[in-house]
């Protein structure tokens, strides 16, 4: 039985108790949670949550706010009234998802989402409170409630604000506008039409509505709508409460964005690096719609909206809108963008041609064309698909149309395989036509024996190259008998064409050709394919093989190895089996995971296939090439197709998404069912090698579908990102007929971190108008072997579990011998980046962030409970050495005190990573060295060692498989050590933005190349950090951009690879900085710890100065506010007064000294050691 809360009326409290959810959807009956005030209403009124016991036990209690907002407090419960309540100024940290040990125990973890689970941290002792919504709306008003009293609890909070908001204000005024009588009043049609056009896409009934439904509740009818009325109906309708959400976890106010709130947000959720004040003033000018917003540089929610909206957030990386990949690799090192039948409109069989499906292909970034001539009317040849001849096209007009607009979306060459089924005579019209209208365009020049590889797409540059058969060269006839296309036969076969002349079904019927058009074709002989030894023997590089479907599927199951291989010398073509008289579409991913260049596609036919075809070649500027992963180009490298787990030497990804809404959710077009009512669910997909191909679903949203929140998080490992594409589909659950709403596919590299909208394309590929879905992306690194924990994020493996990458036996004893030797240092490699990984999370959680966080939020997050704490406690990051210790002084309760433990061990991890991973990577790399010197003579020593057939086969894969895992954990173990670098980095970044540094030296920055930048940037993701190899000798004298330079006589060394107990005072050479209120410089010389530690230090010239003051960040906002939800890497610098240059993730870090003036004293210093914290001294 319930007993009421006697500060309450009791009666007031029943009536209460029936609405035990608040909902964000904007249904006419719904609670609208748009404003703090409407937070506090409704925790206020309070509702029922499931508390989590430590024993894991859940209890139904119902939680409320008290009247005077300085106590939670809880009923029924066992204690008194007095004991069952928490005050609010006792609380540290309010942390959304599953972050608290009693949360993440297995007993309770599958029980409930991740978004219906928050925690209270309170108290000296940083005791939780864990609780469970009904909803993770509910979970989102109490937790954006109580993070606002944390804040601001110590102020007077106004239920309602005394004067109009910034917003208020703008929507009055342009109620005036409307007013054009001064009556006071508008109508009903201009109100609604105001309103949509200040959100287009909302549907004009949903606003009707709500007018009436304020009307009635006003005891107002008629046609006329008032100020107060149409401000109330914009607030409500034009409110997104998950943006709202948002703004609130950044806001110094809670009600709109100042400049350094939007650097906060921008630097740690959405990933950006070098943020200005400046640059987040020109935001606010481009998208806040208020003057008054605009001239104190200040974002109000619907300015925010405007701009998350902006294609500024959109998901996809904008610096894959252009071509960013290397275009200097062989062709046959790309993916190309292929159609199969480009004049069809329709199916094959019934299908007409038409010229504009030749546009449209070129249009949408095709490079390889299929033309099939055969003869024509008046001696002019003709091109057609399907038995209709009413529907040939003539040769020439194809020509015409293909040399007008071949280069008009990409530069790089265009392929057209020419099928041929002409006689004699018509062939030689076709090639006069090719020559007259194609001109210098077409690429006829003879290729170089010389070569081993293919010219590059740059070399290639506006040529169009012929692909068909050819006669022998210095062929002495005008014309000679060769085989027909396999393709080609196919084709007359479905047409009718007698086929008395195949032999045994293999496709070798024979053609006469005229030299005339064999002279025409270089580069891209089509030759009949035989089997992968004959083709390594005899196969020359500009002969390309065609594939049938099924057969290319049989060699992808069946050799896997052996066509990856073969796909790096040779171009190879697949093209639909005949059996698809449908023109349906194979999975090009099938095929591209074997390296297969060129998957022709029905263009013509809508659908999955189409989309991730699309899609995939979007992410170098549409320009129908994409380089392909490193482990399917270089010479020596092993890689299986069917590859079911992660690859050796390939740094395998972590990708969190979080869906939280949808915008504008169109009815299914094909649709029986009556009225607009939408049910929508999403499906997100991943497509890649077949240990990356996943799925996950959301549940269905059934009210308010066409705006649906679904706050629903997913986790993906991929293990080749390289390969790998997403797509989200929206379907409808209330439907009759079709289902689909639309999709959007796009490749992995090409994600941004972040809060983003993903815009919705329809069936046909047009973009859906203002529909769009509204998710968070954060991708992490994940190292090591074995499956995904269960949490999907993090995999922390003692070192009897851990599992090492190691070579395999080849059967030639003198490459086993040194293959072997390399055992000790890939286990070495293994172990450095593992124990750093396994420090890291092992940090995070205790921190109560998830693996995906990056290391400002952690600082962050130490400085929030510092600031909310009663005690005389004080923690400060000592960044006087290159490996920047935490120290702490005061009553040091258990979990800060684990916190600093952890905090030991993962820089004490890093460190040993860095000053080792040079020398175990020497080994690494030598031992790849000494293997290749094996590669030109392995088939004759192995031979030599009685190793035939089979067995030298597989001696020859093992021996690939050791270099590319030689080649893969040195380049792993070389971007673990630029990652630990970046963290150090961020550290010095966090602690200073935080206050809480001290003795600030070094800050190791990136050193900004914007060559190596670019170059970087086309074969990595761009949320990871990037390793730029600099020679050990190389002076890091050079000026940098934005930073002073100057030269500093003083030497510091780095700290003992194993500090002792020890107390860290400030230097007599260092001033204080709260007597020095000037800009100060600190000579401070530094060894670099991405150099090499065994050989002599560095000298560091950089300094970079600023002046006072430096302002400190509010504790609320605090970036992990929702699971999942971090970004990485990313820079924090939002409390710098300058702004100074954050340099770009492409390029190497370098330690530079970094000088601030805090308004707040630094703190106490606390050395420690690998385990445990040590005494502390106070400074001050």
């Amino acid at each position: 039985m319930w007993i009421g809360y006697s500060a309450l009326d009791g009666s007031k409290q029943r009536q209460v108790r029936q609405k035990k959810t608040v909902s964000f959807s904007s249904m006419p009956n719904d609670r609208k949670i748009n404003s703090t005030a409407a937070c506090m209403a409704y925790m206020m009124e309070g509702c029922e949550m499931k508390k989590v016991r430590s024993n894991s036990r859940m209890y139904n209690r119902y939680f409320l706010l008290d009247p005077d907002m300085h106590w939670l407090r809880w009923e029924p419960s066992k204690k008194d009234s007095e004991k069952a309540k928490l005050e609010i100024k006792s609380i540290k940290e309010v942390r959304l998802g599953k972050k608290t040990p009693v949360l993440r125990s297995n007993g309770l973890s599958d029980q409930f989402p991740d978004e219906c689970a928050f925690s209270i941290i309170y108290g000296d002792n940083y005791e939780s409170l864990d609780l469970v919504a009904s909803t993770a709306d509910v979970v989102s008003t109490w937790v954006m409630g109580l993070r606002y009293l944390v804040s601001y609890g110590r102020h007077t909070v106004v239920a309602e604000p005394s004067q109009p908001s910034l917003r208020t204000s703008w929507i009055g005024s342009v109620f005036e506008l409307a007013d054009m009588e001064r009556n006071g009043h508008i109508d009903l049609f201009r109100a609604t039409q105001i309103i949509k056009g200040l959100n287009p896409g909302m549907k004009e009934s949903r606003i009707e509505l709500k007018f009436k439904e304020l009307q009635k509740a006003k005891d107002q009818y008629g046609e006329d709508i008032d100020t107060e009325t149409f401000v109330e109906a914009y607030c409500e309708l034009c409110t997104r409460p998950e943006i709202f959400f948002l703004l609130v976890q950044f806001s110094s106010n809670k009600e709109y964005l100042v400049s350094k709130d939007l650097m906060l947000f921008l630097e740690v959720e959405q990933g950006m690096e070098g943020v200005t004040e400046d640059m987040c003033r020109d935001i606010v000018q481009k998208y806040e719609p208020s003057a008054e917003g605009r001239e104190k540089a200040s974002l109000s929610i619907d300015g925010f909206t405007h701009y998350l909206l902006s294609s500024e957030c959109h998901v996809f990386d904008p610096q894959h809108k252009r071509v960013c990949q290397d275009m200097s690799q062989p062709l046959s090192h790309y993916f190309i963008n292929s159609s199969h039948n480009a004049s069809l409109l329709e199916d094959h069989f019934w299908g007409s041609s038409d010229i504009s499906s030749y546009i449209r292909a070129l249009k949408m970034g095709c490079r390889s064309l299929e033309v099939i001539v055969w003869d024509g009317p008046d001696n002019e040849p003709v091109v057609y698909v399907g038995s209709s001849v009413a529907s040939q096209l003539a040769l020439c007009k194809v020509l015409d149309i293909i040399n007008q607009y071949a280069f008009e979306s990409s530069e790089y060459p265009l392929i057209l395989c020419l099928v041929t089924h002409c006689c004699v005579l018509q062939q030689r019209v076709m090639a006069q036509h090719m020559k007259k209208i194609l001109g210098d365009k077409l690429y006829v020049d003879a290729p170089n024996p010389e070569d081993h590889y293919l010219p590059s797409p740059d070399k290639l540059k506006g040529k169009i190259l012929l692909k068909g058969k050819q006669l022998p060269p210095n062929y002495p006839e005008s014309e000679g008998e060769v085989t027909d296309e396999e393709e080609g036969l196919e084709m007359s076969r479905r047409v009718g064409v007698d086929d008395r002349d195949h032999l045994n079904g293999l496709g070798s019927k024979r053609l006469r050709l005229c030299k005339e058009l064999s002279d025409l074709v270089s580069l891209c002989k089509s030759v009949q394919f035989r089997d992968f030894d004959i083709s390594k023997r005899e196969q020359k590089y500009w002969e390309m093989c065609s594939f049938n479907e099924v057969d290319a599927n049989r060699f992808a199951n069946e050799y896997p190895e052996d066509f990856v291989c073969y796909n790096k010398r040779f171009l190879s073509r697949v093209y639909p089996s005949p059996m698809r008289i449908d023109a349906s579409n194979m999975n090009p991913q099938d095929f591209w995971k074997c390296g297969c260049q060129i998957v022709a596609m029905n263009y013509q036919t809508p659908g999955l296939m189409m989309d991730l075809n699309l899609g995939w070649f979007r992410q170098n500027g549409n320009c129908g090439y994409v380089l392909r992963p490193a482990i399917m180009r270089e010479e020596v490298s092993y890689f299986s197709a069917n590859a079911r787990d992660s690859l050796p030497g390939v740094s395998a990804q972590l990708l969190h998404i979080k869906l939280i809404s949808g915008q504008n959710l169109p009815k299914p077009r094909g649709s029986a069912a009556k009225g607009d009512v939408v049910e929508p669910y999403i499906y997100v997909e991943i497509h890649g090698i077949p240990a990356d191909c996943a799925e996950q679903r959301t549940k269905t949203v059934s009210q308010n579908g066409d705006n649906p929140i679904f706050d629903e998080s997913f986790d993906f490992q991929i293990n080749l990102p390289e390969l790998a594409a997403l797509r989200f589909v929206v379907l409808d659950d209330d439907y009759i007929g079709d289902e689909f709403i639309g999709q959007y596919t796009i490749p992995f590299e090409c994600l941004q971190p972040g809060y983003r909208h993903v815009p919705l394309q329809s069936l046909t590929g047009e973009f859906l108008p203002n529909c769009t879905l509204f998710v968070h992306v954060a991708i992490t690194n994940r190292r090591g072997g074995g499956k995904a924990h269960k949490r999907g994020l993090s995999v922390r493996k003692g070192r009897k579990a851990r599992e090492y990458t190691s070579t395999k036996t080849t059967g030639i004893k003198v490459v086993d011998e040194l293959f072997r030797a390399s055992t000790q240092p890939l286990r070495e490699a293994t172990d450095l980046r593992e124990n750093v990984q396994n420090a890291m999370v092992s940090f995070k959680e205790l921190c109560g962030l998830t693996p995906a966080a990056n290391m400002k939020q952690c600082i962050l997050t130490v400085s929030t409970w510092l600031m909310n704490s009663e005690r005389s406690l004080r923690v400060t990051v000592d960044l006087s050495e290159a490996y920047p210790t935490m120290e702490a002084r005061g009553p040091v309760p258990e979990l800060l005190r684990k916190v600093l433990n952890a905090y030991d061990m993962m820089i004490q991890t890093s460190r040993t990573l860095m000053e080792s991973a040079d020398v175990v990577h020497s080994k690494l790399t030598q031992a790849q060295r000494a293997g290749l010197d094996f590669h030109e003579d392995l088939h004759r020593i192995g031979a030599k060692e009685g190793l035939k057939g089979r067995k030298l086969q597989k001696a020859m894969e093992s021996y690939a498989w050791n270099i590319t895992v030689l080649k893969g954990q040195a380049d792993l173990l070389k971007h673990a050590k630029s990652e630990a670098l970046d963290t150090l980095r961020q550290i010095h970044c966090a602690a200073q933005s935080c206050g809480l540094s001290k003795n600030e030296a070094a800050s190791p920055q990136l050193q900004h190349n914007p060559a190596q930048a670019q170059l970087q940037s086309q074969t990595h993701h761009p949320a990871q950090p990037y390793l730029q190899a600099h020679p050990p000798s190389q002076s890091l004298t050079q000026p940098q951009a934005q930073l002073q330079t100057h030269h500093h006589p003083q030497t510091h060394h780095h700290p003992q690879t194993h500090p002792q107990p020890q107390t860290h005072h400030y230097p007599q050479t260092l001033p204080h900085p709260l007597t020095h209120p000037h800009p100060q410089t600190h000579p401070q010389t530094l060894p670099h710890p991405l150099n090499h530690p065994q050989t002599q230090p560095q000298t560091l010239t950089h300094t970079l100065t600023h002046p006072h003051p430096q302002t400190l960040p509010h504790p609320l906002n605090h970036p992990q506010t929702q699971p999942h939800l971090q970004t990485h890497p990313q820079t924090l610098t939002h409390t710098l007064t300058q702004p100074h240059s954050l340099t770009q993730p492409q390029t190497q870090p370098h330690p530079q000294t970094l000088t601030h003036t805090l308004t707040q004293p630094h703190s106490l210093t606390q050395p420690q050691t690998q385990t445990q914290p040590h005494p502390q001294t106070l400074t001050h």
